[in-house]
């Protein structure tokens, strides 16, 4: 069997799923003065969203305004390119960033720098990384209004264009009303969005649960435009931990447990064997996990405990159909077969502190040769998959 080799692996070819971050829909005015986003719902304008606060001298920190709402940029929020030991949970502003975080030109600079040929963009800070920001206001009919405005900007805006076809939009949709979620998802399908962030479990935003029904008609919306469903770790705005004492690293290592859980409310809901094509795919969830979750799913199934079961599996419902992406998952892909090797993505986290900007080619090689792939999976895993996970090939991008 031919292994990884760096002869192999294209310049610039990836696919992956990554995270956006800093400004989303919010650039500089013309007048070089703070960012800020103006809507208008009905009568009168509203300037809102984002604002400039003045701290001390000169020195102004990028702070998220919405309501009653205050959210400061942190470092943390996009440290690519700051070496690891100068990585702190302290406030920022745009000149402690690398400008590829923000700036379209400087995001497909980075992309080639790193071998990135396309990428998918998650929303960060105030939005966070299923839209649940707007969710969580009282005032819904501005939500509906900034909403909008973000995902006409990520389709039209940051990836239109120069970066048309390298820059894939992932919209948000109004998760307090499944209907105008589903109204949401046409609208962008037919602006040219094919995949939605949503949330990995939505009771723990205090929405309907996936065993409610109510988000069928969301899911139905997205399986009649071909429109993949994809879930950020932490979209739920919750991370597994054992105690209020634990440290950050008991969280960060059970990281993967918010994706085998939100697996099985897809399963157990009966949502994925009622929308058999429809695609979900899992952010930052590393797959190692995937085959003894699916094992013990199948084995309750068989048993017919808690109210479940039916004449197909849990595992032949997720074949072809649930996607997870790596960045440092070596087990995962040793056992690729038994996750389904068509169902793993590499991603790099650009522009976050897991990220592996700009030597995601060499991790990439160096995961792939330990695992002991042969070129055909490596293709999958850094391409292929992806092309077929979101239908790449509507942005012009094939195999």
């Amino acid at each position: 069997m031919k292994t990884a080799s760096a002869h192999r692996f294209p310049r610039r070819g990836f696919v992956l799923c990554l995270t956006t971050a800093l400004l989303c829909c919010l650039t500089p005015t013309a007048s070089g003065g703070p960012p800020g986003v103006e809507v208008n719902p009905g009568e009168g304008t509203l300037r809102t969203v984002l604002d400039f606060h003045q701290t001390t001298g000169n020195l102004f920190v990028v702070v998220w305004m919405y309501e009653d709402l205050e959210v400061p940029t942190g470092l943390l929020h996009a440290p690519a390119g700051i070496p690891r030991e100068q990585q702190r949970n302290v406030a920022a502003v745009y000149e402690d960033f690398r400008p590829g975080t923000y700036d379209k030109t400087e995001r497909l600079a980075d992309m080639d720098l790193n071998h990135v040929e396309a990428a998918m963009n998650y929303p960060n800070i105030f939005p966070r990384f299923a839209g649940q920001g707007f969710a969580e206001r009282s005032d819904k009919d501005l939500a509906l209004e900034c909403l909008k405005i973000y995902n006409d900007w990520i389709i039209d805006d940051w990836c239109g264009g120069e970066a048309s076809g390298r820059l894939i939009p992932l919209t948000i949709v109004p998760l307090w009303d499944p209907q105008l979620a589903a109204e949401e998802v046409k609208r962008c399908a037919a602006k040219g969005s094919y995949a939605i962030a949503f949330t990995e479990m939505p009771a723990k935003l205090g929405l309907p649960s996936m065993y409610s029904g109510e988000w069928d008609v969301l899911f139905q919306a997205c399986q009649d435009t071909d429109t993949s469903v994809s879930m950020h770790i932490g979209s739920s705005s919750s991370m597994p931990s054992t105690s209020d004492d634990a440290p950050l690293a008991t969280s960060m290592s059970l990281y993967a447990q918010n994706a085998q859980g939100s697996l099985a409310d897809w399963v157990f809901s009966g949502t994925l064997n009622r929308f058999p094509d429809l695609i979900i795919a899992y952010a930052e969830s590393q797959v190692g996990w995937m085959p003894f979750q699916l094992e013990r799913m199948d084995a309750v199934w068989r048993e017919g405990r808690g109210g479940v079961g039916g004449p197909v599996l849990p595992s032949e419902q997720a074949r072809g159909r649930v996607y997870g992406c790596i960045f440092d998952d070596v087990f995962g892909l040793k056992v690729r077969e038994e996750v389904g090797v068509d169902q793993i993505l590499f991603e790099t986290d650009y522009p976050h502190s897991d990220g592996t900007f700009p030597h995601s080619r060499k991790v990439a090689l160096e995961l792939f040769t330990a695992a002991g792939m042969n070129a055909e999976d490596c293709y999958k895993v850094i391409r292929g998959n992806a092309i077929k996970a979101y239908g790449l090939d509507r942005f012009g991008i094939t195999s």
